[in-house]
């Protein structure tokens, strides 16, 4: 799988987007709307809303078509999204600042299903984090995972100038472990299960260890938005009842999560294993109650840096303070005069109030 994976970006300097911004910037009243995801556990939900008639419900109620399309490269669906092929796509909140954001696109987070807590980890075969300075780690370059790793080394007063990373795909990761070589990797799940069956291998750092910090949305084109809020709605609403089936104690709930399972390559029980790494916002009220945190906007600090010290931001970008971030209850993060994401609570506190 190439989810979450950030190395081939076209978009992450903004120069492969400049001449489609154009495409996206001009949204107007209509009546279709696509939406985009690729498969990892907290996106596949939409899988079902498509399979089990929830989204059309929901898309009728307001006088609209929902069409949800399963992308197969995680890179090219956010990149066809910054292009303005799509209204609405997956992806963590790191990407939605390096490739729309960063390529000039204003977009909003319409949902925060969940994050990471113990879905990504560092794996080692022997010694302890402590002993990691001056060895190599595999991980995919500018991911996520590249991301866990510098938290990782932090925590034991270590840095990135410490190591020397080695830029590994995600199709790789699990063989290159496998060798005698390869003593430390960074990944995420199924992966992180499948090198933690290594023997001698050790994990020694997981997401759990910085909550909140690699966090998956449901992201929109925001003229897009404003311009319809009916396709705000139905997404939202066919989102929660979709999350409460899933979340469910029953035979629905159960046969859901098997559909999901099966689905993404697994069974019920494996599907069930990757949502225990996750902190999944069941309900919208959990959903705000996060995102309104302190350490939420904490966590969105920690990525902006991440991404402007790595180049993530585009060639523009002077400081990291270059693109605007807009936090729940007026909180801004960089440039309020060049925001380019939102966190807008406004549909998903509809779905808490029970008026979509």
């Amino acid at each position: 799988m190439s989810f979450k994976t950030l190395k081939t970006l076209l978009c992450a300097t903004g120069l492969a987007c400049a001449s489609l911004l154009p495409m996206a910037a001009h949204a107007e009243q209509k009546q279709q709307f696509n939406l985009a995801w690729t498969i990892y556990a907290g996106w596949m939900p939409w899988k079902y809303a498509e399979e089990s008639g929830i989204m059309k419900k929901w898309a009728d109620k307001y006088g609209i078509e929902v069409k949800i399309t399963q992308i197969n490269d995680y890179v090219e669906s956010i990149n066809q999204f910054t292009a303005g092929q799509f209204d609405a796509v997956v992806l963590t909140s790191m990407d939605a600042l390096s490739i729309p954001a960063a390529g000039g696109v204003d977009s909003t987070a319409l949902i925060v299903g969940d994050y990471s807590n113990g879905n990504d980890g560092m794996v080692m075969k022997d010694g302890d984090l402590k002993s990691i300075k001056g060895q190599k780690v595999n991980l995919v370059e500018l991911s996520v995972s590249h991301y866990l790793l510098a938290h990782a080394l932090e925590s034991v007063g270590l840095s990135e100038r410490d190591v020397q990373v080695v830029n590994t795909s995600d199709a790789d990761i699990v063989g290159a472990f496998a060798s005698k070589d390869v003593r430390n990797v960074v990944t995420w799940n199924p992966l992180l299960d499948e090198v933690e069956k290594t023997p001698g291998a050790k994990l020694v750092f997981d997401s759990s260890k910085i909550p909140g910090h690699i966090k998956d949305l449901t992201l929109v084109n925001s003229k897009t938005l404003a311009d319809n809020p009916a396709f705000g709605k139905a997404v939202v609403g066919a989102w929660y009842e979709v999350m409460g089936i899933i979340a469910s104690d029953t035979k629905e709930g159960a046969d859901a999560r098997a559909f999901l399972g099966k689905a993404s390559g697994t069974d019920q029980a494996g599907y069930e294993s990757q949502l225990k790494g996750m902190k999944m916002f069941w309900k919208p009220t959990d959903s705000l109650s996060f995102i309104e945190s302190e350490e939420a906007y904490k966590a969105m600090d920690s990525v902006r840096h991440f991404s402007f010290d790595h180049g993530l931001l585009g060639e523009g970008a002077s400081s990291v303070d270059f693109i605007g971030i807009s936090m729940p209850n007026g909180k801004l993060l960089g440039d309020a005069g060049n925001t380019k994401l939102r966190f807008d609570t406004t549909y998903m506190q509809m779905a808490a109030d029970g008026k979509l």
